[in-house]
């Protein structure tokens, strides 16, 4: 009897040992956590247990307990940025987390260009530019990087499927797998106002801009709502081929995990995939941001993109382009409030969709963080196209340029097409004055309409003086070829 009874004592104490406190993947060592901000945190132990959270920045003590199904939760309160800091749960056994910093985190999503590591080795597309040189001054301890493994889902789910190791410190010895846009983006910022950078990187090469957007928010498209639904029925049997360019899919895996968690704001680099549609962008894009600042309950939340670089072969006459009109379907998204997009048609590659000069996407990315998160008075974008007006034979174009306008290269402008009311356009001489351009051909006498930097590979110079390019614009609203492409 006696043997019994330390038997079960034995037993009491090993499972009282063993109740160790279980976090979510997101929360490791080396983790950043927005400052200023309240996070949830959360997790599993012993049915029942009291839960006990310290926190080394106010040593204070919270206290939650565990319910029947072993989940707890509570909400702690974060300073201004600052740190290392340390993070103890103890449920009878303790479990800390170390290193941690208190600064800005920001989402960085998309497809491939985004996903792009330092190195390119995750997708065989090349290092960066002065890769070597690069690395070799990636010291930034207080910039560390999270990655979010490629998954899907049919449903929202709790728990994000994260990379082994969690979150990683910048150094030369781990910077090559951070995505390179992020890095500089990052990179930039800390140099600027010394706050420490968290980068959760969710993004996956060759995606469509709808795997992104939650199902609540696309059945608002009549586009969406028949394929949501359809999805909705058939469960995970729909999504059992792991294929991400599904309606909601990733939002479901890559996003929904982390819409608790507070984040200073987004960057996003996509559109590729989307090219063909779009017309259909233009309402898709701004759904994507507004679903996104719903879900994080902070609908002022900053979201900056890219445009789309250059790509494929010059053509020799003006012609359409279904690039073109994604670029102009991300500008109209500019409408948002609290959006900024970093031009790229001066930087791409035209035989590499994955151009190497990931800096200036970084850089100008963080110009437009730096000008309207930060309060920086600095130039964060190029020349903006304003309006036109008709004279004679010529069409004068009013830009929004506090910065002024000027062809980067010293000698004409390029990239200039003017047109008639037949709707063909021709190569155009284009002259500035002040912050117009005069735009003519000869070919052209009465002028209707012009257009600039309009293919998927188009010529351009036109910049201001700080050399930042202007976005591609056209004056004319005629159909483009993606009009009806659903």
């Amino acid at each position: 009897m006696q043997k019994l009874f330390v038997t079960l004592v034995l037993l009491a104490c090993t499972g009282y040992l063993q109740a160790k406190v279980v976090l979510p993947s997101t929360f490791t060592n080396n983790m950043v956590l927005q400052q200023k901000s309240k996070v949830p945190l959360s997790g599993t132990a012993t049915a029942d247990h009291p839960v006990k959270v310290t926190t080394s920045w106010n040593n204070k003590t919270y206290k939650a307990t565990a319910g029947a199904d072993g989940r707890w939760s509570l909400q702690i309160s974060t300073p201004s940025y600052g740190g290392p800091y340390s993070i103890t749960f103890d449920d009878g056994e303790t479990l800390t987390l170390e290193n941690i910093l208190i600064g800005e985190v920001w989402i960085c999503s998309g497809q491939s260009n985004m996903e792009m590591n330092v190195n390119g080795s995750n997708g065989g597309w090349g290092q960066v530019y002065g890769y070597e040189e690069e690395v070799a001054t990636a010291d930034y301890p207080q910039i560390r990087h999270l990655m979010v493994k490629h998954t899907t889902s049919a449903t929202p789910v709790a728990e994000a499927a994260i990379r082994e190791g969690g979150w990683e410190i910048c150094s030369p010895q781990t910077v090559s797998n951070f995505s390179a846009v992020a890095y500089f983006f990052a990179r930039n910022l800390y140099k600027k106002n010394g706050v420490p950078i968290g980068l959760i990187h969710t993004s996956w090469g060759g995606t469509i801009a709808e795997a992104w957007v939650s199902g609540g928010a696309l059945k608002t498209m009549p586009d969406f709502k028949a394929t949501v639904e359809k999805n909705e029925a058939a469960g995970a049997e729909a999504f059992k081929d792991n294929n991400p360019n599904r309606a909601t899919a990733l939002y479901n895996a890559m996003i929904y995990p982390f819409i608790t968690f507070p984040v200073r704001g987004a960057i996003w680099y996509q559109g590729e995939s989307n090219a063909g549609r779009a017309y259909q962008y233009r309402t898709l894009f701004p759904l994507l941001i507004k679903d996104w600042r719903e879900k994080w309950k902070n609908p002022k939340m900053p979201f900056f993109f890219v445009q789309l670089a250059s790509f494929r072969d010059q053509k020799e006459n003006p012609d359409e382009s279904d690039w073109a009109e994604l670029r102009e379907a991300q500008a109209m998204t500019l409408s948002l409030p609290n959006t900024g997009m970093a031009v790229a048609i001066d930087i791409g590659d035209a035989k590499d969709i994955h151009p190497k000069n990931k800096q200036d996407v970084g850089n100008r990315l963080a110009l437009n963080a730096r000008a309207k998160v930060y309060g920086e008075k600095v130039v964060f974008a190029g020349p903006v196209y304003q309006g036109q007006k008709v004279e004679g034979g010529k069409i004068r174009l009013t830009f929004k340029s506090p910065d002024g306008l000027v062809a980067k290269d010293g000698g004409a402008l390029k990239g200039f097409s003017i047109a008639g009311a037949d709707k063909k356009f021709h190569w155009a001489t284009a002259e500035i004055q002040g912050n117009d351009i005069i735009v003519s051909c000869p070919e052209v006498t009465a002028p209707v309409a012009v257009r600039y930097a309009w293919a998927d590979n188009p010529a351009n110079n036109l910049v201001n003086k700080t050399g930042l390019p202007a976005p591609p614009f056209r004056t004319d609203e005629w159909a483009g070829i993606t009009i009806n492409n659903k």
